[in-house]
């Protein structure tokens, strides 16, 4: 019984090539994740995130791949971020509160005056992960294998560079193309999740299956192993709940990496709440 529960809905096309694309997502976005967290930049995703409607648009009216579009709008939101940081004494933080409503609404403006309402927000906002096609899931397949092997290649620059910026600096790496390299990785990355959980939900998988892991593991490549585990869990978890229960993948997806991020939030056997103070407890025994 259970095996026909698992098995019947890969008689579709569309939920097979779904569960590809999640599978792959789940790799892709706690390998990256991993780094933002590490570097606690974070929140550079959920600008890009919103900053790729510009670049959407313009591609739209164009009529060119969405994808190059929303890559270019992202690099070029983190750009714009990057220089307002180091050309003057405003922090990151607030650089990145000013660019992320900017990107959005230069968006908004750019799909009246191009006349490009037929552009899906929806789509774009929320993703549409059970109408991608064999050829979305080859794109996100390449996105992926190159993101794996670029790190593996510079791993260990872009670990002393992540954990000591400053002494990767003094050591004479190039800190600004890895800078640059990394923004590059989190836009590919969030270009890829906008066919499945959408622009407004990707830090989800950027986020959760990286600081579930983060919560279990010290070591970077400790995270991005298990954070992929999760990432694939929390997927395909999703998928099938949205099959079965008749509710949006992208959602569906979201809530399964909240709740994996909850438990090992408490269950943790160093950082968990409740393990905690079992310990704790032990010690003052």
């Amino acid at each position: 019984m259970l095996l026909d529960g698992l098995f019947a809905p890969l008689e579709f096309e569309f939920m097979r090539n779904a569960l590809a694309i999640a599978f792959l997502m789940g790799i892709l976005g706690a390998v990256v994740g991993s780094y933002l967290i590490v570097q606690q930049m974070g929140m550079i995703g959920d600008v890009i995130s919103h900053a790729v409607l510009p670049g959407v648009s313009i591609a739209f009216f164009l009529d060119l791949n969405l994808s190059i579009g929303a890559f270019i709008s992202g690099i070029l939101s983190a750009l714009v971020m990057a220089a307002i940081r180091i050309q003057s004494r405003i922090k990151v933080d607030t650089a990145m509160a000013l660019t992320l409503p900017t990107f959005l609404g230069i968006g908004v403006i750019l799909i009246s005056v191009l006349k490009t309402n037929r552009v899906d927000l929806s789509h774009i906002l929320f993703g549409d992960i059970l109408g991608v096609r064999q050829a979305d899931v080859l794109q996100i397949l390449i996105i992926t294998l190159i993101i794996l092997v670029l790190n593996q290649l510079f791993y260990k620059e872009l670990q002393f560079y992540t954990f000591d910026p400053l002494g990767a600096k003094a050591c004479g790496l190039p800190v600004n193309l890895m800078y640059f390299g990394l923004v590059c990785a989190i836009t590919l990355t969030i270009v890829a999740s906008m066919q499945t959980v959408g622009a407004l939900l990707v830090m989800s998988l950027l986020v959760g299956p990286a600081i579930t892991a983060y919560l279990l593991v010290k070591e970077l490549y400790q995270m991005m192993i298990l954070g992929s585990v999760f990432g694939i869990f929390s997927g395909i978890s999703g998928m099938y709940l949205s099959y079965y229960l008749d509710i949006p993948s992208g959602p569906a997806i979201v809530i399964v990496v909240f709740i994996s991020f909850v438990l090992a939030l408490l269950f943790s056997p160093t950082q968990g709440i409740l393990t905690a103070k079992k310990n704790n407890l032990r010690k003052a025994l």
